[in-house]
């Protein structure tokens, strides 16, 4: 595999890995009777629409269909591609 190839191969992974990401916060949201675009819109309010969130929503499922998503699951996501601003809003919501 040439460079570019494996570039393109790594960069289309991390876009697989964030979509996952917005997936769990949408669904732990949904778990939670949270809306997850007010949330984000709370955390990035310069961003506008969230499309990758949106298509996130329409796969997600009822709360009595979901398995659990541990709060510590969601800030490891969360942290792990950079949106502290989203995991203390969460963290916020958490402590009301």
């Amino acid at each position: 595999m040439d460079p570019k190839e494996l570039e393109e191969k790594i960069i289309e992974r991390y876009r697989q890995d964030e979509k996952m990401m917005i997936l769990v916060f949408a669904q732990w949201c949904l778990n939670h009777d949270l809306d997850p675009e007010t949330l984000y819109k709370k955390a990035y309010p310069d961003q506008g629409n969230n499309q990758a969130l949106r298509e996130a929503l329409a796969l997600t499922v009822d709360k009595k269909e979901s398995e659990d998503i541990s709060n510590d699951t969601l800030f490891g996501v969360l942290s792990l591609y950079g949106n502290d601003d989203l995991a203390m809003i969460v963290s916020e919501y958490l402590k009301k």
